[in-house]
């Protein structure tokens, strides 16, 4: 976009105006790896959606022998139960995100609102939620995640809750530091002494501010989520009467599939898994890059970079 002058031949080149969703669009195509992740996780999200329509064969009924070999018409081969292993994933993997994606709702909400107040409100209200998150933050994941499922009992609903609530200690660490540099802006402090009360400057001056942060640690909290859910599941944890990828391995496992030599029942759900934290790790790495401009001074391009000449040298003498 051009704008002329009056003075003839006097033209001004403006750089156009990017939203924050065209400046994420950029980065991915920039990218290729951002671009492959992306891909790949959303053709993972349409076979999961669209399971029901898609899915070859039925999950609940036998298609074939135990422990089918992959042949044409069962390219995966065929799990202990002589279900189609190309069903279970696509339903593996629609329970999985679920479950990854509410956990992580419920991650985010937890995190962001104490993030938020530690960071707006500064003082015993800091020190008071800092405490609490460090005490959340040294306790080992997975075996509290084991205790707490064993005692509430294999369900969805109870994975996901305890899997939101011990995956926000990061986030309100991230978010607070956030909110701390945002509260000593200019406009923070004009707009508080205009009278604004907090609400209105959380939910109009800061929140803008560190949601780019938010939505970008969300991407990379999924994959941790469904990692979760995997282990869980695996570990007999989980909800019995849902398969997940993390059910489909533990069934694989207990069914002897290792010693009877049938790898396709094990190794293609566990590749599945990969690939899922693998594009949310690489498409959130994108967005975190994309929507917070500081991140970009942290990475030196090896085509970009060189150091300048000294000064009262010239280029050629060096």
């Amino acid at each position: 976009m051009s704008v002329a002058l009056r003075e003839p031949g006097a033209v001004i080149e403006l750089e156009p105006i990017r939203t924050r969703r065209g400046v994420v669009w950029q980065t991915i195509r920039r990218r290729p790896s951002a671009a492959v992740g992306a891909v790949l996780l959303l053709l993972v999200l349409l076979a999961a959606l669209l399971a029901p329509v898609l899915a070859p064969y039925d999950l609940h009924k036998q298609a074939g022998p135990v422990f089918g070999h992959p042949s044409w018409s069962h390219p995966l081969g065929l799990d202990d139960g002589g279900i189609d292993m190309v069903t279970l994933l696509m339903w593996g993997a629609r329970i999985s995100l679920v479950v990854g994606f509410a956990a992580t709702f419920v991650s985010m909400v937890i995190g962001g609102a104490v993030g938020v107040a530690a960071g707006y409100f500064g003082g015993k209200v800091d020190t008071v939620l800092m405490r609490i998150t460090d005490y959340f933050l040294v306790i080992p994941d997975v075996p509290l995640m084991i205790v707490v499922a064993a005692i509430w009992g294999p369900s969805l609903f109870h994975i996901v809750i305890v899997i939101g609530i011990l995956l926000w200690t990061s986030t309100a660490r991230v978010i607070r530091a956030q909110v701390k540099s945002v509260r000593e802006r200019v406009y923070v402090k004009r707009a508080r002494a205009l009278g604004a009360g907090h609400a209105r400057i959380v939910f109009r001056h800061v929140l803008p501010q560190v949601a780019p942060l938010l939505i970008a640690n969300t991407v990379l909290t999924i994959a941790v989520a469904i990692f979760d859910e995997t282990a869980l599941s695996f570990l007999g944890l989980g909800d019995p009467s849902r398969i997940s990828l993390g059910k489909v391995i533990e069934n694989a496992f207990q069914r002897a599939a290792i010693s009877t030599g049938a790898w396709w029942a094990i190794i293609p759900p566990g590749a599945l898994v990969a690939l899922i934290i693998l594009s949310c790790s690489l498409v959130g790495g994108a967005i975190e890059d994309a929507l917070n401009p500081r991140l970009r001074v942290a990475h030196l391009s090896a085509r970009s970079f060189r150091l300048r000449p000294l000064v009262g040298r010239s280029s050629d003498s060096l």
